[in-house]
C-alpha cells in the first residue's frame, strides 16, 4: 500500500479526490448563498398575496354547488324513468280488465301513446305548455329555449313528456274493445299537442290558476295547488275518457233490452294486478319526483314526506274500495280493490305534499269508497260503458282529491283554520280544467266520429279488432 501511494498514479488520484472535495464545498456555500438571496423575494411575494384584500381574491368553483345540481338532474331523471314505466302498467292493467281478442289492440295503443305523442310534444307541446303568453303559450317548435327550472332542458323535458303520455294513455282503456285504430292515433295526437299543454299552460306553465298574480290568486288569496297532477294529468285524461266512452257507445252486449248492465268480465286479472302494482311503483317516481330536487335538508325532508303520503293513501284506497264492494255486493271484489289503489293514488297526487299522512289516510280512503259508487252510477245510471273504469279512477277521484287538498292542506287547509280561500280556489281549478277537457273532447270525438266515424264495425268487434285491425293476435 505505501509502495502504490508513492507512485504517480496514487497522487494523481488524490489531487483529484481533493479537487472534487474543493468544488463540493464551494458549491453548497454558493447554493446555502443562492437560497438566501433568492429566499427574500418569495418571501416578499407571500407576504403580498397575503395582505391582498380578499375581494381581489379569485374565488374557487362552486364544488358543493355543482354537485346538488347533479344530485337533483339526477333524481329529476331518475323520476322520469319510474314514470315511463307507468306505461306497461297502464297497458297491463287495461289488458287485463279487456277481452283475450283485443289484447294487441290495447297493448299497440299504449306504445303509440308514447312513441309518437313524445314528439308531438317535443315538437309544440312543450311550447304551448312553458311558452310565453297568456291563454295559451307561443309554441317554439323544436325549440328547448323555455324552462323553468335550473335544470338540464332536455331533462325537464324527458319529465314532462311522461307526465303527457300518462295523461293520453287513460282514455285508451276507457274507448278499448271498439274503436278504429287510426281514430285513436287522431285523437292521441291532439291530447298531446293541445288539450293538454294548454291546461298545463295555466298551471305549471305559469298561468292564470297558479300564478302569484293571477285571477285565482288575487280573487281567493290563494293560488290553485296541484303538486303532481290529479286534476292536471289525471283529471284531463279522466274527463276526456268519459265523454270518448259516450259518444263512442257501449259495447256489444253489455246492456240487455231491459236497459240493464251486465258483466263482461276482463281475460286475466293477473296481469291486470300485476300491471297496478307497477303503476303503484311507477307513482313514486311521478309525485316525489314533481318536487324536482333531491339535494338539501329542505329537498330530502319534502320527498321522503310525499313517499309516505301517496303510500298511504293507495294502501288505504285499495282496503277502503275492498269493505265497500263488500258490503254493497257482499263479496271482496279484486278488481274494485285494483282500482281502489289506483283511486287512492290519483286522489294523493294533488296534495302529497301538502297533507298530513293521517290527511293522505282520509284522502285514500275517502277515494276508494267514491270510486266504487261512481263505477255504479257511470255504468248503471249514464249508461256509459267504461270497461277498465278509467273514468271514475282519474277523472272523479282526480277532481275530489283536489278538493281534498283545500280541505286537508296542514298550511291553509279549510280543517286547519286556513279559511275557504283554498277550497274555492281548488274547486276553480278542478271545475275549469274539467270543463276543458269534456269541451274539447266532446269536439274531437264528435266531430271525428260525424267525419269518419269512430267505431269499428259489428263484425269486427265481435271477433276483436286484434285481426281486423293488426293482422296478428296476442296469444297463440
Amino acid at each position: 500500500m505505501k509502495t502504490y501511494f508513492k507512485t504517480l498514479h496514487a497522487r494523481l488520484v488524490l489531487v483529484l479526490l481533493l479537487a472534487i472535495l474543493c468544488v463540493t464545498f464551494v458549491s453548497g456555500i454558493s447554493a446555502q448563498d443562492t437560497v438566501s438571496v433568492a429566499g427574500e423575494p418569495v418571501v416578499e411575494e407571500i407576504t403580498a398575496i397575503i395582505e391582498q384584500p380578499v375581494e381581489t381574491v379569485t374565488a374557487a368553483p362552486d364544488t358543493f354547488g355543482e354537485l346538488a345540481l347533479s344530485l337533483d338532474t339526477v333524481w329529476m331523471l331518475l323520476a322520469a324513468m319510474l314514470v315511463f314505466f307507468m306505461q306497461p302498467g297502464f297497458a297491463l292493467v287495461e289488458a287485463g280488465f279487456t277481452r283475450t281478442k283485443n289484447t294487441a289492440n290495447i297493448l299497440m295503443k299504449n306504445f303509440l301513446d308514447f312513441t309518437l305523442g313524445s314528439i308531438l310534444f317535443f315538437f309544440v307541446g312543450y311550447g304551448i305548455m312553458f311558452g310565453a303568453g297568456g291563454f295559451i303559450g307561443v309554441p317554439n317548435f323544436f325549440c328547448l329555449d323555455n324552462n323553468p327550472t335550473d335544470l338540464p332542458v332536455e331533462g325537464f323535458l324527458v319529465f314532462q313528456t311522461v307526465f303527457c303520455a300518462t295523461a293520453a294513455t287513460i282514455v285508451s282503456g276507457a274507448m278499448a274493445e271498439r274503436t278504429k285504430f287510426h281514430m285513436y292515433l287522431i285523437y292521441t295526437v291532439l291530447i298531446s299537442v293541445f288539450i293538454y299543454p294548454v291546461s298545463g299552460h295555466w298551471t305549471w306553465g305559469g298561468g292564470w290558476l297558479m300564478a302569484d298574480d293571477g285571477w285565482v290568486a288575487k280573487t281567493f288569496g290563494a293560488t290553485f295547488h296541484d303538486f303532481a297532477g290529479s286534476t292536471i294529468v289525471h283529471s284531463v285524461g279522466g274527463w276526456i275518457a268519459l265523454i270518448g266512452a259516450w259518444i263512442l257507445g257501449p259495447r256489444i252486449g253489455k246492456y240487455g233490452k231491459n236497459g240493464k248492465s251486465k258483466a263482461i268480465p276482463g281475460h286475466n286479472l293477473t296481469i291486470a294486478a300485476l300491471g297496478v302494482f307497477i303503476l303503484w311503483f311507477g307513482w313514486f317516481g311521478f309525485n316525489p319526483g314533481s318536487q324536482l330536487a333531491a339535494s338539501g335538508e329542505e329537498n330530502r325532508i319534502a320527498i321522503s314526506h310525499v313517499f309516505l303520503t301517496t303510500n298511504l293513501a293507495a294502501c288505504a284506497g285499495g282496503f277502503f274500495a275492498l269493505i265497500t264492494a263488500w258490503l254493497r255486493y257482499k263479496k271482496p271484489s279484486l278488481s274494485l280493490t285494483l282500482n281502489g289503489v289506483l283511486a287512492g293514488l290519483v286522489g294523493i297526487t294533488a296534495g302529497c305534499d301538502a297533507v298530513s299522512p293521517v290527511g293522505a289516510i282520509i284522502i285514500g280512503a275517502l277515494c276508494g269508497a267514491i270510486m266504487v259508487f261512481s263505477v255504479e252510477f257511470i255504468e248503471r245510471v249514464l249508461k256509459i260503458d267504461d270497461p277498465v273504469g278509467a273514468s271514475s279512477v282519474h277523472g272523479v277521484c282526480g277532481f275530489f282529491g283536489t278538493i281534498f287538498t283545500g280541505l286537508l292542506a296542514i298550511d291553509g287547509g279549510l280543517f286547519y283554520g286556513g279559511g275557504s280561500g283554498l277550497v274555492l280556489a281548488q274547486l276553480t281549478g278542478a271545475v275549469t280544467i274539467g270543463i276543458w277537457a269534456l269541451a274539447m273532447g266532446y269536439i274531437i270525438f264528435k266531430g271525428l266520429d260525424m267525419a269518419f266515424g269512430l267505431r269499428v264495425p259489428r263484425r269486427v268487434e265481435e271477433e276483436g279488432l286484434d285481426i281486423y285491425e293488426h293482422g296478428e293476435t296476442a296469444y297463440n
